[in-house]
């Protein structure tokens, strides 16, 4: 193909894991992918940190590849759409840039006792009714607060504006612009914590109570680039200056709007390092049952944001990533040998190796083994890795369809881990309803492609269900017995964890 004519989306989806990218092509093909890989941190137990120049220079890797594959090809990038990790937080000189801290991860716990202390508290119930989530360590506001008592703990620097602490998108933002926006994407804001969801905005008593100067925070921008807010290009490694930021989007939203376009209704699960539930919720339905409210993302063209229920699982792919150091593989290693585990053999591993995120939020739950016998060896250990994936999911798509007010008729999923067919397929025994896996593995970038380019004047709404690729459809076959006993293993598995006596 050699056409100058041809318009491409530029997507980059920063993720826990590493960073991967798409370049999308104005007829929906995908025309290249690249992918750069990033480490974690661990220097204390439950700390979890990643790098931000590493992250800076994952991103510029990925970009800088896809813009000289465009150039290979003869097309034409049009802008960039990013997708990225939502409650990892930084501090950065407003000034350079540069980061002041390392990016701590949504993973880490370091704030545990302070959040238990806040839950128990009547300032969890405030915190929770005003942000619509959990009072937890996994959302950005205590971090936020570490990072300011470490680093500015008379708060001199960020009251005046000259440090600021925000989340990845934000610190991105800064750099991919060279310091010209200022501004944290809608969605990206609501899981710090820190915003009133009626509101769309900082919330001041929030902000009080975690002693956050609102001085220290980039203003809350919309997820797409129809107006300016988002910036341009300038001084990115292996970008031309100048292209026009489409779109920002957190990677669960990212990967709803892939699936839904938008529309409500739509049950989505991404399967990654945690796993996230999510759905737009237009009634405004009350959050409870371990499912939590948040903002999706707010278009310019709308009057109001689009909220959504959400349920995040913590440790999806962490379970495989466990299981492959425990018996020295990969992922598709572990994968390969859950095929070959005994048939029949009930095993289920409850892998709350930092408690229990949704549906339980049980942060004193303890990883564990259940069902184990004397013939238990590799593939059995490497099975109930892979199904804990299912049942984790299964278990809060129960909790989802309580609060929805009845069973969603099916369930979209995406994610690296989707691509295990056994997977899948126990997936849609344990729901007993059909689960569309989609079309391809980078689900969040192309979200962000996509709405990147309706922002942009590549495509419209109405062209989005075109441009997807085609899902893979999964249906049940066992019975409500089966499904029951399976579910009954699994919850008594997940209740000794918590610690009950049987």
């Amino acid at each position: 193909m050699n056409n100058p004519g041809l318009g491409t989306v530029l997507a980059i989806d920063q993720g826990t894991s590493g960073t991967k990218g798409l370049l999308v092509a104005e007829n929906g093909q995908v025309l290249a992918t690249a992918h750069r890989p990033l480490d974690q941190q661990r220097p204390q137990p439950g700390w979890v940190e990643q790098d931000p120049s590493a992250l800076w220079n994952s991103v510029t890797g990925v970009a800088g590849e896809l813009a000289t594959r465009a150039a290979e090809l003869g097309a034409r990038v049009i802008g960039l759409g990013l997708s990225v990790q939502r409650e990892a937080i930084l501090t950065w000189d407003t000034q350079t840039g540069t980061p002041q801290s390392p990016l701590i991860s949504w993973q880490d716990r370091r704030t545990a006792e302070k959040c238990a202390k806040l839950a128990a508290s009547g300032d969890g119930k405030l915190i929770t009714a005003r942000s619509g989530l959990p009072v937890d360590p996994m959302f950005s506001a205590s971090k936020a607060e570490w990072l300011l008592d470490s680093v500015d703990a008379n708060r001199e620097r960020s009251s005046a504006g000259r440090l600021r602490v925000g989340t990845a998108d934000a610190w991105l933002l800064h750099r991919l612009t060279s310091g010209a926006t200022d501004a944290t994407e809608t969605g990206c804001a609501s899981r710090t914590q820190l915003v009133r969801l009626d509101h769309a905005d900082w919330d001041p008593e929030l902000l009080a109570l975690f002693h956050i100067p609102q001085a220290a925070l980039p203003r809350i921008a919309a997820s797409d680039g129809a107006a300016p807010e988002l910036g341009r290009t300038k001084d990115v490694p292996g970008l031309a200056d100048g292209l026009p930021i489409g779109a920002v989007l957190g990677d669960s939203h990212a990967a709803l709007f892939a699936q839904s376009h938008g529309r409500p209704g739509i049950v989505k699960a991404t399967y990654g390092t945690g796993s996230s539930l999510m759905v737009l919720n237009p009634e405004g339905r009350q959050p409870g049952h371990g499912v939590a409210s948040t903002l999706a993302w707010r278009r310019t063209r709308e009057t109001s944001p689009a909220h959504a229920l959400e349920a995040n699982i913590a440790s999806a792919g962490t379970a495989i990533g466990w299981a492959a150091h425990l018996l020295g593989t990969d992922a598709a290693g572990i994968a390969a040998l859950a095929t070959h585990a005994r048939p029949g053999t009930e095993m289920y591993l409850v892998p709350a190796f930092s408690g229990l995120g949704a549906p339980y939020w049980d942060r004193e739950a303890k990883a564990l083994m259940v069902g184990m016998d004397l013939d238990a060896g590799r593939p059995e250990v490497a099975r109930a890795a892979v199904e804990s994936l299912a049942f984790q999911v299964a278990d809060t798509l129960t909790r989802l369809d309580t609060v929805l007010g009845a069973p969603a008729k099916e369930l979209q999923a995406d994610g690296g881990p989707t691509a295990n067919e056994s997977l899948m397929a126990l997936q849609a025994e344990l729901i007993g309803r059909p689960v569309l896996r989609a079309g391809r593995p980078e689900v969040s970038a192309l979200g962000a492609a996509h709405l990147a380019g309706t922002a942009l004047g590549l495509w419209n709404d109405a062209d989005l269900p075109t441009l997807t690729p085609h899902t893979t459809r999964f249906s049940p076959d066992r019975n409500d017995a089966w499904r029951n006993h399976r579910m009954s293993g699994w919850r008594d598995a997940v209740a000794r964890a918590r610690g009950a006596q049987n």
